[in-house]
């Protein structure tokens, strides 16, 4: 056997309880239906076309609109990425002499989006929680800013760790001013938002344009999402033409099909209420020795709303380091987590999950305290680069120009006033510490300094301090 399908063979041997993307968990009750290899087809007669959709896609598109509370729904078989790059696209003429608002968390393709439009970001500042020392807030309070110069405000919601920003505010400063600027919303990780066990969908906020990732939570294949819109601020010929454009031309039925069961299954609330029940009892059971993000973290640092189907704790109080914990989870308990850092982990549950998954991640929680009982006392200091902040920045280039623009590689010492050509993340939780374009100032080059040695996205030259900086003419 080939050796990635030997490996993938090999890893589900290992019988890890998943709490981690895609959110069907492997069940194959969700595909029962499926038949994989007769179901890989092609457009044929007779089987629509997804980017002129009027016969079956169509149909099952409007079946999605009318669970998710949509006006209209579009099938993405290229993931959430293809429809975060269409949300831009599809913006009219008048956003090239305006700016676009964009939360800072946002996901690369957004950043990608950038590049590909031209337009202008102005950044939403993330507000960093002291305890998880991770952006998990947003600052919401803008009154002041002139909504007539914005083109069209993105925003993730929820953000990665399941924390939800307060976007009735900004839609209600908007509103104040008169403004129509469309509300674009990232909601990848929060496609399960119906009905009362969840914080409100942003499609019943009022959004313009909302995307799911509809495989990390719910039952659709890896790389199958939705784009769904409503009113009238979005020209939806423009948007269909931007989804062909990035879209393939060879678009998978298997995907499609994942989407239209997945909306189906998304119905069946019963399934998140036991969930949820058995989460409850897991904080009960475990929040006195660890720190868990709960509902109590409501209205602190930027943050509206908890997502409960998102667990994340954080292991300093432990006085053991996140990685060490994964390890002792993953071998003693089966549980594999969604990501951790130095002294975080995430666990995302997903529609696929059970009970007994649940139980056994309380007991793999419990299992932690013994593990401190058996290593003795820690000096474990975890480096933490984002306590002070997000530096401020100056956007002296938009994303593509620099992206398009003559580039040289710089030691980072050296780089203090230069335009960053590319964009640079801590990871996790992988939110641009610096974006393209953006001028490189002195508390920019402490943090990355103080973190050379640690993981990061985009940044090309790190294990030797280098930099691509914009060639000055």
């Amino acid at each position: 056997m080939p050796v990635l399908g030997e490996d993938l063979q090999r890893y589900c041997r290992q019988g890890f309880r998943s709490f981690h993307t895609p959110g069907h968990k492997g069940q194959q009750e969700f595909f029962r239906d499926i038949n994989f290899l007769k179901l890989d087809l092609t457009e044929l007669p007779g089987l629509d076309q997804l980017s002129s959709a009027n016969g079956i896609i169509a149909r099952a598109q409007q079946r999605a609109a009318q669970i998710f509370g949509a006006e209209e729904s579009f099938f993405l078989i290229n993931g959430g990425t293809a429809g975060n790059q269409a949300m831009f696209l599809a913006l009219g003429e008048e956003a090239e002499s305006k700016k676009v608002l964009v939360g800072r968390q946002s996901h690369k393709s957004v950043m990608s989006a950038l590049v590909l439009t031209g337009l202008v970001p102005e950044f939403l500042t993330p507000i960093i929680h002291p305890e998880f020392n991770l952006p998990l807030g947003l600052d919401s309070d803008i009154e002041e800013l002139d909504w007539d110069t914005i083109a069209a405000c993105h925003i993730t919601y929820p953000a990665y760790y399941g924390t939800i920003p307060d976007l009735r505010k900004l839609m209600d400063y908007r509103n104040k001013q008169g403004a129509t600027c469309p509300f674009l919303i990232d909601q990848a990780h929060g496609s399960h938002y119906l009905g009362s066990l969840f914080p409100p969908s942003a499609l019943a906020l009022g959004a313009d344009l909302v995307l799911h990732s509809t495989h990390k939570t719910l039952s659709a294949l890896t790389q199958a999402a939705m784009l769904h819109v409503q009113g009238k601020s979005i020209c939806r010929k423009k948007l269909c033409q931007s989804l062909e454009l990035l879209q393939s031309s060879s678009p998978s039925y298997l995907l499609m099909v994942s989407l239209e069961l997945a909306g189906e299954f998304a119905l069946a609330s019963e399934r998140w209420a036991v969930l949820k029940e058995e989460v409850e009892i897991l904080h009960t059971k475990v929040g006195g020795f660890l720190r868990i993000l709960n509902d109590n973290d409501a209205g602190t640092y930027g943050i509206k709303l908890i997502d409960w189907s998102k667990i994340l704790i954080n292991t300093r109080s432990l006085g053991i380091p996140a990685p060490e914990c994964v390890d002792y989870l993953r071998q003693d308990h089966g549980i594999e987590p969604e990501l951790w850092d130095q002294e975080n982990i995430l666990f995302v549950l997903g529609i696929g999950n059970t009970r007994e998954d649940i139980r056994a991640l309380t007991k793999g929680l419990q299992g932690l305290a013994e593990l401190v009982k058996g290593s003795g006392s820690s000096d474990f200091k975890p480096e933490r680069l984002l306590l002070r902040g997000y530096p401020d920045v100056v956007q002296r280039m938009s994303p593509r120009q620099a992206f398009c623009a003559p580039r040289e590689f710089l030691p980072l010492q050296e780089s203090l006033g230069r335009i960053a050509a590319e964009i640079i993340s801590p990871y996790p939780p992988g939110i641009p510490l610096i974006v393209m374009g953006e001028e490189i100032t002195v508390e920019t080059i402490e943090i990355l300094l103080a973190g050379v040695q640690g993981n990061w996205q985009g940044w090309d030259g790190f294990k030797n301090g280098m930099i691509w900086v914009v060639r000055e003419i």
